[in-house]
């Protein structure tokens, strides 16, 4: 893998929001019969980690069932992945129940601290039952998509009706182990679906393992991220959309409108003048009743304007805030009347 250009998927919630949704197709044999049924559906989800931290994520899940020969196979994947596309934790299981020898695999794959675990429980006949486990540092997974990663990237790639050249990431193979995966983009197609002629935009995925011969897929997308066609390469079987979904319309955020700040003669505006007049009737009836309510207010002010008329003091302040202060609800407990020879606190030292 020394030398591949790998590319971390860089898709924002705002690209993957649209990418939410539940679809279901049927698979059908090289003369069209039908064979079973494949569903994939994206949702968002919350997954704890250890510790009991949580992380706000997508669940994914897909199920392939099938009947080719004959023989039951099939496999499902049930994932949690982060909103960066990192495996939180992925089970993968394959099953084919070939009379003689049923095969059945399972593969577990865990984020714990800073390493991904992988566990593999095969099963071969009735009895013959092989656990492996490994694990790989996290530090050197970068630009990792999953199985159920690629689903996702697969639904923004088709979106965005365009596959940067080289774009390559790392994959497991079907050992789990690491191996790169590249994504190509086949251009736009015809295809039929139910009565419906639509178009449709390609992308192969090839996983391409150290050792044997690579895996290949054909995916062709509608314009909203459902798929329309699946081919394996050297399957006999082909997953394809039968009836027409209701295609999913993203609304276009149209730019906040810009006003031009203009001058404001509130008196030149009737609307203003108006609220402005009722407000003030309201204020000055509220003050008034407040008054008639509080007859004292009245003797009080007097009292005070008298004095202050007697005295005429420099300091008008100082000589209000002296003579309310017996009036103050938090004034310590003491007598009313004010010493002559005590200091009082609201002038400064001499």
């Amino acid at each position: 893998m020394a030398g591949v250009p790998l590319r971390w998927p860089s898709c924002g919630e705002e690209e993957l929001s649209p990418c939410l949704f539940a679809e279901s197709l049927v698979m059908v044999s090289e003369s069209g019969q039908p064979l079973g049924q494949f569903s994939v559906s994206v949702q968002p989800a919350c997954y704890e980690e250890q510790g009991g931290q949580e992380e706000d994520c997508y669940l994914v899940r897909a199920t392939s069932q099938s009947t080719i020969d004959e023989v039951p196979c099939g496999s499902s994947i049930t994932a949690y992945i982060s909103k960066r596309l990192e495996t939180l934790e992925q089970h993968q299981h394959e099953y084919v129940k070939f009379r003689a020898h049923p095969l059945d695999r399972k593969t577990h794959v865990v984020k714990r601290g800073g390493r991904l675990v992988v566990t593999k429980i095969i099963e071969e006949g009735e009895h013959e039952v092989q656990t492996q486990s490994f694990s790989y540092n996290c530090a050197s997974l970068h630009g990792l998509v999953s199985e159920a990663a690629n689903l996702l990237v697969l639904r923004v790639l088709a979106k965005r009706r365009a596959v940067p050249q080289n774009t390559t990431f790392l994959a497991f193979d079907s050992e789990a182990h690491i191996c790169t995966s590249i994504y190509t983009a086949m251009g736009f197609q015809k295809q039929l679906v139910g009565m419906t002629e639509v178009e449709v935009f390609g992308i192969e995925r090839a996983v391409c393992p150290d050792e044997g011969i690579p895996m290949t897929w054909q995916f062709y997308f509608l314009s909203d991220g459902h798929l329309a066609r699946r081919v394996q390469v050297g399957s006999p079987a082909t997953v394809l959309l039968q009836q027409l979904p209701v295609l999913i319309d993203v609304d276009e955020v149209e730019p906040r409108p810009v006003f031009e700040k203009k001058s404001l003669d509130w008196e030149e505006d009737v609307q203003l003048y108006s609220q402005f007049l009722d407000r003030k009737e309201e204020l000055q009836a509220g003050h008034a009743s407040y008054a008639r309510r509080h007859p004292e207010l009245r003797a009080l002010l007097a009292d005070f304007l008298q004095l202050l008329l007697l005295r005429k003091p420099d300091d008008v302040f100082t000589f209000a805030a002296e003579f309310f202060a017996p009036f103050a609800t938090q004034r310590p407990p003491g007598s009313t009347f004010q010493a002559s020879d005590k200091p009082s606190p609201f002038r400064g030292r001499v």
